[in-house]
C-alpha cells in the first residue's frame, strides 16, 4: 500500500491442477515465511468428509493443523475462531469451503490479524476475493460487513470441475451482473456528485468482459475454470479498490436481497438470483437485455422465475421491495416507477428465454 492509495491486494492466486495436493509448495512459492507457523483449517464437517485425503494432507503439510468444523456462517461462529487464533497465538487461518466458510474463515481472520489463506471448493460468487464478508447475525438474518481480502487464493481445477454445476453457473451470474451493476455505479456517482474509481470499474468490467465473451463453452474445462476463477477475483479486487461493493452491485443485487430478506423460501442461489435480475435491471435501465439472455441460455444459467416457484405476483413485490431492502443505495429503480404492466411483460419474457 503506497501513500496514495487505501487497498491492499492478495499475494498469490494460484489455479492449478491438484493445487489442493500441494498447496504447501505454492505457499513456499510465494509467501514462504508462513511455512511452519501456527495453523488452523475451517471448513464444513460434510466437506471434511468429501475430501477427507485432501483436506487432512492439507493439514500435514501446515504442521498438523487443526481441523475446525464450523457450525454456521454467523457472526459468533467468526468471533469464536478468532478468539481461539488470538489465545492460542495461531498465525495462518486456511479456509475450505463455499461462500459459507469462505466468509467465515476471512471475518475470523480480519479479527484476529492472522494471515488468511482461502482455498475454495467452488465458484458460486465473487465473494472468496470481496472485502467483506456476509454472516448470519441475530435469527437467520444476514449482514454484509466489511473484512481484510485473502493474502493467497488457491484454486484447484479438479475441485471445481466435480463441485455441483449450479455452483458454477451461480458463479458466472454474479459475474456477468456486473454489466448492471456498473451502469447504476455510474448513475450514482452523477447524482451525488462522487467518483468512479477508474481502475476499479475497469477491473470489474474486465471480470465480466473475460466472462461474456469466452469461447470456451465447456464448463468443466480447466480453460473455463481458470477465467470464471480470475473473473471472480477480479471483482473482488475491484469492491477492494473502490472501497465499496458498487463496482459489482446494483439494483440486480437489491432484487437478491429482496428474496433473500423477505422470500426465504424461495431457494435460489445468490448468483442465480442477481443473474435474473439482471434482465430487468437492464431494461429499467434503458439498455437492450437481448445479449444477457442469450448468453444464459448458452451456458444453460436458468433466469426463468417459475423453475424457482416465483409467480408473477412474487416477482413485482420483490422489485417493489428492491427499492427500499437497502437504504441509500442509489439505483436505477430510484428514477423508475413501479409499473406493474411492465414487469408482468419481463416476467413472462424471462419464462418464454427471449
Amino acid at each position: 500500500m503506497n501513500q496514495h492509495t487505501r487497498f491492499n491486494l492478495p499475494i498469490c492466486l494460484a489455479v492449478e491442477e491438484d493445487a489442493f495436493f500441494h498447496s504447501d509448495e505454492i505457499i513456499s512459492r510465494y509467501i514462504p515465511e508462513m511455512i511452519g507457523q501456527k495453523t488452523v483449517i475451517v471448513s464444513e464437517q460434510f466437506l471434511i468428509d468429501i475430501y477427507k485425503e485432501k483436506i487432512t494432507n492439507i493439514s500435514h503439510d501446515f504442521g498438523g493443523a487443526e481441523i475446525i468444523a464450523m457450525d454456521r456462517a454467523s457472526f459468533d461462529e467468526a468471533v469464536k475462531i478468532a478468539k481461539k487464533v488470538c489465545v492460542e497465538d495461531i498465525k495462518v487461518i486456511i479456509g475450505i469451503g463455499g461462500g459459507r466458510v469462505l466468509d467465515t474463515a476471512k471475518y475470523a481472520a480480519h479479527i484476529s490479524k492472522a494471515v488468511y489463506i482461502c482455498m475454495p471448493t467452488s465458484l458460486s460468487n465473487d465473494s472468496l476475493a470481496s472485502p467483506f464478508a456476509v454472516l448470519e447475525t441475530e435469527g437467520v438474518a444476514r449482514k454484509t460487513i466489511e473484512c481484510k481480502i485473502p493474502t493467497a487464493i488457491i484454486v484447484d481445477t479438479n475441485m471445481i470441475t466435480n463441485a455441483p454445476l449450479n455452483q458454477t453457473l451461480s458463479g458466472i451470474g454474479d459475474t456477468i451482473a456486473k454489466h448492471t451493476a456498473l451502469y447504476d455505479w455510474k448513475l450514482a456517482a452523477r447524482k451525488t456528485g462522487t467518483r468512479v474509481d477508474d481502475f476499479a470499474y475497469a477491473l470489474s468490467r474486465m471480470s465480466y468482459d473475460s466472462v461474456y465473451h469466452c469461447d470456451e463453452k465447456d464448463l468443466k474445462s480447466r480453460v473455463f475454470i481458470r477465467i470464471l476463477s480470475r473473473a471472480l477475483v477480479m471483482g473482488g479486487l475491484a469492491m477492494e479498490i473502490a472501497g465499496s461493493s458498487r463496482p459489482c452491485s446494483g439494483s440486480e443485487h437489491l432484487f437478491a436481497h429482496a428474496i433473500e430478506e423477505y422470500y426465504p423460501d424461495i431457494k435460489i442461489s445468490h448468483g442465480l438470483a442477481v443473474a435474473m435480475g439482471s434482465i430487468p435491471a437492464c431494461i429499467f435501465q434503458g439498455q437492450t437485455p437481448d445479449g444477457l439472455i442469450s448468453f444464459f441460455k448458452t451456458y444453460g444459467v436458468g433466469i426463468d422465475p417459475r423453475s424457482y416457484g416465483i409467480t408473477e405476483d412474487m416477482f413485482a413485490d420483490m422489485w417493489e421491495k428492491a427499492r427500499t431492502v437497502r437504504k441509500g443505495r442509489i439505483t436505477v429503480l430510484d428514477e423508475v416507477k413501479h409499473d406493474r404492466v411492465q414487469l408482468n411483460e419481463i416476467y413472462s419474457r424471462m419464462a418464454e428465454g427471449k
